[in-house]
């Protein structure tokens, strides 16, 4: 499940920011069923960051609460100079259990890479309506990477951009596939993924909204539609 993902507080209360926050929302998740979490580690300010300091306080609060696997992001738009988002990487002083690297971004081997040499699982970020597919299938770090991330980025027609991008993956170096959308696509991805028995997630990062509109009090609400809107359209495939 994705915790919060580059929202901040104008995206509303239930997003948490804090370590403490966070934690206490994964916790919840996994009460609810989460079995991974996913999580942006923010500054004070509520932005996203790599700062070793950062993502250490977050990692330790959340494993504090929870044994399942804990994965951060290490997208771009966190520290968008390649040399200073490798050093931050280098300089984690707390390894979470796996990072996402969106293949499409300048310097993803380069990430990649350092990750696998810390002994970090990789999820490959590729991303709907970019080059990330074609990139990830010449790449020699595709046998070495924990799974594929496919991200269905539109919401309008996300169930065809979701079936192309798996089109475009092909066998993905024979990696596990965990499939999702965001806001408006967010939950007809998952039922997709449901029928076609894959893994998926759901989460604030995703979604603010449960399938029927209404704002989502928690991360944990999301948690316990998603798995009901995933076995219903595994009842139905």
């Amino acid at each position: 499940m994705c915790l919060n993902g580059p929202r901040g507080a104008a995206d509303g209360t239930a997003v948490p920011l804090t370590p403490e926050s966070m934690a206490q929302a994964a916790a919840e998740a996994v009460a609810a069923g989460a079995t991974d979490i996913h999580v942006h580690p923010k500054t004070p300010c509520g932005r996203d960051s790599l700062s070793p300091r950062v993502v250490a306080a977050t990692l330790e609060a959340i494993r504090a609460r929870v044994s399942v696997p804990v994965g951060v992001t290490t997208g771009a738009w966190a520290e968008p100079d390649l040399a200073a988002r490798l050093a931050r990487v280098r300089g984690w002083t707390v390894l979470p259990d796996h990072a996402s690297v969106n293949w499409h971004e300048p310097g993803a081997e380069e990430i990649a890479a350092a990750l696998i040499d810390l002994g970090v699982g990789v999820e490959a970020g590729i991303w709907s309506g970019t080059d990330g597919a074609a990139r990830f299938a010449v790449s020699p770090l595709g046998p070495k990477v924990l799974r594929v991330l496919a991200e269905v980025t539109d919401t309008q027609a996300a169930e065809t951009s979701a079936r192309t991008l798996l089109a475009q993956l092909g066998p993905a170096h024979a990696r596990p596939v965990l499939l999702h959308g965001e806001d408006a696509g967010a939950w007809p991805v998952l039922r997709l993924a449901g029928r076609l028995g894959l893994a998926t997630r759901v989460g604030l990062e995703d979604t603010l909204a449960l399938p029927d509109g209404q704002r989502a009090v928690s991360n944990a609400q999301l948690v316990t539609e998603g798995l009901v809107q995933y076995g219903w359209a595994q009842r139905l495939s």
